[in-house]
């Protein structure tokens, strides 16, 4: 199979991954070199290891940004979230870790649980194209999304405009509480987003390579190993098995 696999790359001889550098959960760091570092880049290194081809991390500032870069041949896999449209091009592997998504709103808000708030006139801050977003987007029947320039900006929108909440992964959320003042996070996760690996869909065997990694990756430990690595134990989960 990885014969199959290396003849579908891009480039002989080398993997090309997309890492979404706006996940401060699965990269947390550069190495000494400038490469991006993680458990997402780790995962990138240990496919590449296991085709025997070098490995080039692609970085990108958001996940839509790594979307849009298959239309342009930017990768040969990308590390995202998997989501219902972006299923539509993009072949993904089952989830390798899973992250819930909640809301941040104001001590006096009236909202105790993530049910409470699709109402009429509630404002949600989000990270634009973020896998939390375009669920949101699919799912809220009253409420209407204000969209930032990835966390930060959402956050930003969310403080200066005074919306009402603001969506989040909940361990980002568990930091900005804590930076600021009188706030809290509700109860409950209206989503949990399933990072996962993607390929082009015209690429069988590497689709069919990087599914058996991943549920084998899972199986042995490696993730969980890489979780805990890269200091994020307690905030990224390992995925179930599909």
């Amino acid at each position: 199979m990885s014969d199959d696999v290396i003849s579908e790359l891009s480039n002989a001889g080398t993997l090309r991954a997309g890492i979404n550098m706006a996940n401060p959960l699965l990269v947390t760091g550069r190495t000494p070199a400038g490469d991006p570092d993680g458990v997402a880049p780790d995962m990138a290194r240990a496919i590449a290891e296991k085709l025997g081809v070098a490995i080039e991390l692609v970085p990108f500032a958001s996940p839509g940004e790594v979307a849009d870069a298959l239309a342009g041949d930017g990768w040969d896999i990308a590390f995202i979230g998997a989501e219902p449209s972006r299923a539509k091009t993009i072949a993904f592997s089952p989830a390798y870790v899973e992250i819930e998504a909640t809301y941040l709103v104001r001590e006096s808000s009236p909202f105790r649980h993530v049910s409470d708030v699709d109402r009429e006139g509630v404002r949600i801050a989000v990270s634009e194209r973020s896998a939390y977003d375009l669920f949101l987007e699919r799912s809220l029947a009253h409420a209407r999304l204000v969209r930032g320039k990835g966390l930060a900006g959402a956050v930003a929108r969310f403080v200066d405009e005074e919306l009402e909440a603001l969506a989040g992964l909940r361990p980002a959320l568990n930091v900005n509480v804590t930076e600021l003042p009188g706030m809290r996070i509700l109860d409950g996760g209206f989503t949990t987003v399933q990072q996962a690996i993607g390929c082009k869909p015209q690429n069988t065997a590497t689709a069919a390579f990087v599914k058996t990694f991943v549920n084998n990756a899972r199986k042995s430990g490696l993730v969980a190993s890489l979780i805990e690595r890269h200091g994020v134990k307690g905030k990224l989960q390992v995925a179930a098995d599909a």
